[in-house]
Protein backbone atom coordinates (compact mmCIF):
# COMPACT_ATOMS: atom_id res chain seq x y z
CA UNK A 1 0.00 0.00 0.00
CA UNK A 2 3.17 2.24 0.63
CA UNK A 3 4.62 1.80 -2.43
CA UNK A 4 1.36 2.20 -4.37
CA UNK A 5 1.00 5.74 -2.84
CA UNK A 6 4.41 6.43 -3.42
CA UNK A 7 4.02 6.32 -6.98
CA UNK A 8 0.90 8.01 -7.24
CA UNK A 9 2.41 10.87 -5.95
CA UNK A 10 5.27 10.47 -7.73
CA UNK A 11 2.98 10.89 -10.55
CA UNK A 12 1.21 13.94 -8.81
CA UNK A 13 4.58 15.50 -8.74
CA UNK A 14 5.41 14.76 -13.01
CA UNK A 15 2.02 15.90 -14.28
CA UNK A 16 2.85 19.78 -12.28
CA UNK A 17 6.14 19.60 -13.48
CA UNK A 18 5.17 19.57 -17.56
CA UNK A 19 1.46 20.34 -17.79
CA UNK A 20 2.28 24.01 -18.06
CA UNK A 21 4.32 23.27 -20.85
CA UNK A 22 2.17 20.74 -22.83
CA UNK A 23 -0.58 23.21 -23.73
CA UNK A 24 -1.25 23.32 -27.04
CA UNK A 25 -2.37 26.86 -28.59
CA UNK A 26 -2.61 28.50 -31.66
CA UNK A 27 0.47 30.32 -33.69
CA UNK A 28 2.11 32.59 -31.33
CA UNK A 29 0.07 31.35 -28.35
CA UNK A 30 -1.99 34.46 -27.93
CA UNK A 31 0.41 36.51 -26.31
CA UNK A 32 2.46 39.50 -27.89
CA UNK A 33 6.03 37.89 -28.96
CA UNK A 34 8.70 39.30 -31.20
CA UNK A 35 9.05 42.98 -32.50
CA UNK A 36 6.35 45.36 -30.53
CA UNK A 37 5.44 48.81 -32.05
CA UNK A 38 3.79 51.71 -30.13
CA UNK A 39 0.01 51.84 -32.10
CA UNK A 40 -3.30 52.97 -30.78
CA UNK A 41 -5.63 50.62 -33.17
CA UNK A 42 -9.18 51.85 -33.65
CA UNK A 43 -12.09 50.29 -32.78
CA UNK A 44 -12.40 46.24 -34.30
CA UNK A 45 -14.12 45.97 -37.94
CA UNK A 46 -17.08 43.56 -37.62
CA UNK A 47 -15.70 39.96 -38.09
CA UNK A 48 -18.18 38.48 -41.46
CA UNK A 49 -19.50 35.45 -39.50
CA UNK A 50 -22.80 34.44 -37.95
CA UNK A 51 -20.97 32.29 -35.43
CA UNK A 52 -21.29 34.62 -31.82
CA UNK A 53 -18.07 35.46 -31.03
CA UNK A 54 -17.13 33.90 -27.33
CA UNK A 55 -14.79 36.57 -25.56
CA UNK A 56 -11.28 37.35 -26.31
CA UNK A 57 -8.20 34.48 -26.20
CA UNK A 58 -6.70 34.26 -23.21
CA UNK A 59 -3.08 35.66 -22.98
CA UNK A 60 -0.21 32.87 -22.79
CA UNK A 61 2.07 33.19 -19.92
CA UNK A 62 4.95 35.55 -20.08
CA UNK A 63 8.49 33.85 -20.43
CA UNK A 64 9.24 34.53 -16.63
CA UNK A 65 6.36 32.46 -16.18
CA UNK A 66 7.42 29.19 -17.49
CA UNK A 67 9.11 28.83 -14.52
CA UNK A 68 6.67 28.75 -12.12
CA UNK A 69 4.99 25.13 -13.39
CA UNK A 70 8.73 23.90 -12.11
CA UNK A 71 8.56 25.77 -9.25
CA UNK A 72 5.57 24.23 -8.04
CA UNK A 73 6.02 20.98 -8.82
CA UNK A 74 9.58 20.93 -6.86
CA UNK A 75 7.39 22.46 -3.47
CA UNK A 76 5.22 19.42 -4.10
CA UNK A 77 7.98 17.41 -4.12
CA UNK A 78 9.42 18.90 -1.36
CA UNK A 79 6.39 18.05 0.48
CA UNK A 80 6.59 14.58 -0.31
CA UNK A 81 10.06 14.39 0.55
CA UNK A 82 9.48 15.80 4.15
CA UNK A 83 6.74 13.01 4.40
CA UNK A 84 8.43 10.14 3.59
CA UNK A 85 11.60 11.06 5.10
CA UNK A 86 9.48 12.11 8.61
CA UNK A 87 7.02 9.05 8.92
CA UNK A 88 4.07 10.85 7.30
CA UNK A 89 2.31 7.68 6.91
CA UNK A 90 2.09 7.59 10.96
CA UNK A 91 -0.69 10.18 10.57
CA UNK A 92 -2.89 8.08 8.06
CA UNK A 93 -4.85 9.12 4.69
CA UNK A 94 -5.65 12.44 6.22
CA UNK A 95 -1.95 13.81 5.92
CA UNK A 96 -1.63 11.93 2.20
CA UNK A 97 -5.03 13.90 1.32
CA UNK A 98 -3.91 16.98 2.48
CA UNK A 99 -0.41 17.28 0.75
CA UNK A 100 -2.53 16.39 -2.81
CA UNK A 101 -4.73 19.18 -2.09
CA UNK A 102 -2.16 21.81 -1.27
CA UNK A 103 -0.52 20.55 -4.74
CA UNK A 104 -3.79 21.06 -6.64
CA UNK A 105 -3.81 24.28 -4.83
CA UNK A 106 -0.96 25.58 -6.18
CA UNK A 107 -1.22 24.74 -9.73
CA UNK A 108 -5.07 26.50 -9.44
CA UNK A 109 -3.25 29.42 -8.13
CA UNK A 110 -0.60 28.91 -11.30
CA UNK A 111 -3.16 28.88 -13.56
CA UNK A 112 -5.12 32.08 -12.28
CA UNK A 113 -2.29 34.19 -12.01
CA UNK A 114 -1.05 33.20 -15.97
CA UNK A 115 -4.27 34.39 -17.03
CA UNK A 116 -4.25 37.67 -15.03
CA UNK A 117 -0.89 38.79 -16.51
CA UNK A 118 -0.52 40.72 -19.44
CA UNK A 119 2.37 39.81 -22.54
CA UNK A 120 5.86 40.45 -22.11
CA UNK A 121 6.41 43.11 -24.61
CA UNK A 122 10.20 41.61 -26.44
CA UNK A 123 12.02 44.07 -28.50
CA UNK A 124 14.01 42.32 -31.38
CA UNK A 125 16.02 44.26 -34.17
CA UNK A 126 14.46 42.31 -37.12
CA UNK A 127 15.56 40.73 -39.94
CA UNK A 128 14.08 40.87 -43.36
CA UNK A 129 6.67 37.78 -44.99
CA UNK A 130 6.46 36.15 -48.20
CA UNK A 131 4.40 38.30 -50.69
CA UNK A 132 3.96 38.04 -54.92
CA UNK A 133 5.89 40.31 -56.48
CA UNK A 134 2.77 42.24 -57.19
CA UNK A 135 2.19 42.98 -53.23
CA UNK A 136 6.08 43.99 -52.64
CA UNK A 137 6.77 47.39 -51.44
CA UNK A 138 10.13 48.10 -53.22
CA UNK A 139 12.61 50.71 -52.52
CA UNK A 140 11.36 52.71 -55.48
CA UNK A 141 8.11 53.01 -53.93
CA UNK A 142 9.82 53.88 -50.52
CA UNK A 143 11.72 56.70 -51.81
CA UNK A 144 8.99 57.70 -54.45
CA UNK A 145 5.92 57.54 -52.44
CA UNK A 146 3.73 60.67 -51.46
CA UNK A 147 2.19 59.49 -48.20
CA UNK A 148 -1.74 60.35 -47.53
CA UNK A 149 -3.97 59.54 -44.59
CA UNK A 150 -7.22 57.16 -45.47
CA UNK A 151 -9.97 56.81 -43.61
CA UNK A 152 -9.06 53.75 -41.41
CA UNK A 153 -5.23 53.93 -41.60
CA UNK A 154 -2.20 56.35 -41.13
CA UNK A 155 1.23 56.65 -43.27
CA UNK A 156 0.72 54.56 -46.04
CA UNK A 157 2.44 55.06 -49.51
CA UNK A 158 -0.30 56.09 -51.97
CA UNK A 159 0.54 54.12 -54.76
CA UNK A 160 1.18 50.45 -51.73
CA UNK A 161 -1.40 47.86 -52.80
CA UNK A 162 -3.01 47.57 -50.08
CA UNK A 163 -5.78 45.33 -51.22
CA UNK A 164 -3.61 42.56 -52.56
CA UNK A 165 -1.55 42.65 -49.46
CA UNK A 166 -4.38 41.99 -46.96
CA UNK A 167 -5.28 39.23 -49.65
CA UNK A 168 -1.91 37.53 -48.81
CA UNK A 169 -1.37 38.63 -45.22
CA UNK A 170 -4.72 36.47 -44.49
CA UNK A 171 -3.71 33.40 -46.61
CA UNK A 172 -0.81 33.64 -44.77
CA UNK A 173 -2.43 34.16 -41.15
CA UNK A 174 -3.95 30.82 -41.90
CA UNK A 175 -1.06 28.91 -43.19
CA UNK A 176 0.65 29.76 -40.34
CA UNK A 177 -1.45 28.11 -38.15
CA UNK A 178 -2.18 25.20 -40.11
CA UNK A 179 1.73 24.67 -40.14
CA UNK A 180 1.57 25.31 -36.13
CA UNK A 181 -0.81 23.08 -35.64
CA UNK A 182 1.64 20.02 -37.72
CA UNK A 183 5.10 21.68 -35.88
CA UNK A 184 5.85 22.57 -39.34
CA UNK A 185 9.03 24.42 -38.47
CA UNK A 186 10.42 24.74 -42.22
CA UNK A 187 7.30 26.37 -43.12
CA UNK A 188 7.25 28.78 -40.15
CA UNK A 189 10.92 29.69 -40.96
CA UNK A 190 9.75 30.66 -44.89
CA UNK A 191 7.04 33.50 -43.20
CA UNK A 192 9.51 34.96 -40.22
CA UNK A 193 12.49 36.73 -39.41
CA UNK A 194 15.06 33.98 -37.20
CA UNK A 195 13.90 35.85 -33.94
CA UNK A 196 10.52 35.26 -34.64
CA UNK A 197 11.35 31.81 -35.80
CA UNK A 198 13.26 31.12 -32.61
CA UNK A 199 10.26 32.38 -30.63
CA UNK A 200 7.87 29.56 -32.50
CA UNK A 201 10.07 27.14 -32.01
CA UNK A 202 10.26 27.08 -28.32
CA UNK A 203 6.32 27.25 -28.21
CA UNK A 204 6.36 24.17 -30.29
CA UNK A 205 9.48 22.33 -28.27
CA UNK A 206 7.08 23.41 -24.85
CA UNK A 207 4.10 22.31 -26.32
CA UNK A 208 5.72 18.41 -26.45
CA UNK A 209 3.53 16.21 -28.01
CA UNK A 210 0.41 17.99 -27.12
CA UNK A 211 -1.91 18.26 -30.13
CA UNK A 212 -3.19 20.87 -32.15
CA UNK A 213 -5.72 21.64 -34.36
CA UNK A 214 -6.98 25.34 -35.15
CA UNK A 215 -9.81 26.26 -37.45
CA UNK A 216 -10.08 29.62 -38.44
CA UNK A 217 -13.68 30.32 -38.88
CA UNK A 218 -13.35 34.21 -40.26
CA UNK A 219 -10.66 36.69 -40.74
CA UNK A 220 -9.94 40.07 -41.37
CA UNK A 221 -7.47 42.29 -42.09
CA UNK A 222 -6.91 45.58 -41.88
CA UNK A 223 -3.72 47.53 -42.71
CA UNK A 224 -2.65 49.95 -40.33
CA UNK A 225 0.55 51.68 -41.25
CA UNK A 226 3.22 51.34 -43.34
CA UNK A 227 6.95 53.11 -42.42
CA UNK A 228 10.53 53.22 -43.22
CA UNK A 229 13.19 52.69 -40.34
CA UNK A 230 16.33 52.67 -41.97
CA UNK A 231 16.80 50.32 -44.33
CA UNK A 232 13.79 48.37 -43.51
CA UNK A 233 9.87 48.57 -44.79
CA UNK A 234 7.78 47.47 -41.49
CA UNK A 235 3.90 46.97 -42.33
CA UNK A 236 1.56 46.17 -39.33
CA UNK A 237 -1.76 44.05 -40.42
CA UNK A 238 -4.58 44.50 -37.65
CA UNK A 239 -6.28 40.80 -37.89
CA UNK A 240 -9.90 40.42 -36.42
CA UNK A 241 -11.96 37.29 -36.65
CA UNK A 242 -12.67 34.37 -35.00
CA UNK A 243 -11.07 30.49 -34.65
CA UNK A 244 -11.73 27.52 -32.64
CA UNK A 245 -9.28 25.55 -30.96
CA UNK A 246 -9.21 21.61 -30.46
CA UNK A 247 -12.65 21.37 -31.29
CA UNK A 248 -13.52 24.03 -28.49
CA UNK A 249 -15.81 27.22 -28.55
CA UNK A 250 -15.32 29.95 -30.92
CA UNK A 251 -12.88 32.31 -29.48
CA UNK A 252 -12.09 36.22 -30.94
CA UNK A 253 -8.80 36.99 -32.73
CA UNK A 254 -7.81 40.49 -32.28
CA UNK A 255 -4.31 41.06 -32.72
CA UNK A 256 -1.29 42.80 -35.01
CA UNK A 257 1.37 41.19 -37.06
CA UNK A 258 4.20 43.36 -37.59
CA UNK A 259 6.49 42.13 -40.98
CA UNK A 260 9.18 43.74 -42.25
CA UNK A 261 11.30 43.73 -45.37
CA UNK A 262 15.00 44.68 -46.15
CA UNK A 263 14.50 47.58 -48.79
CA UNK A 264 18.45 47.09 -50.05
CA UNK A 265 18.10 43.58 -50.93
CA UNK A 266 16.13 43.42 -54.65
CA UNK A 267 15.11 39.38 -53.49
CA UNK A 268 13.64 40.44 -49.85
CA UNK A 269 10.64 39.12 -49.38
CA UNK A 270 8.06 40.47 -46.20
CA UNK A 271 8.98 38.26 -43.24
CA UNK A 272 6.55 38.43 -40.10
CA UNK A 273 8.74 39.91 -36.92
CA UNK A 274 5.91 40.17 -34.45
CA UNK A 275 2.64 39.65 -32.91
CA UNK A 276 1.08 42.50 -30.65
CA UNK A 277 -2.26 41.79 -28.89
CA UNK A 278 -4.29 44.71 -28.97
CA UNK A 279 -5.31 46.38 -25.87
CA UNK A 280 -8.73 46.37 -26.58
CA UNK A 281 -9.65 42.84 -25.57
Amino acid sequence: MKRLLMILMIALTSLSLFAASAEAKRFGGGSSIGKQRTMTPQAAPKAPTAAPAAGAAPAAAPAGNKWLGPLAGLAIGAGLGAMFAGGGFGGGMGSILMVVLVGVAIMFAISFFRKKQTPAVIQYAGASYNEPASAQYTATQAAGGSFSAPAQAKNIPADFPVENFLRSAKTSFIRLQAANDRKDLNDVREYTTPEMYAEISMQMQERDNAPQKTDVISISGELLEVSNEGDWAIASVRFTGQLTENNGAPEAVDEIWHVQKNLRDDKAVWLLSGIQQTVLH
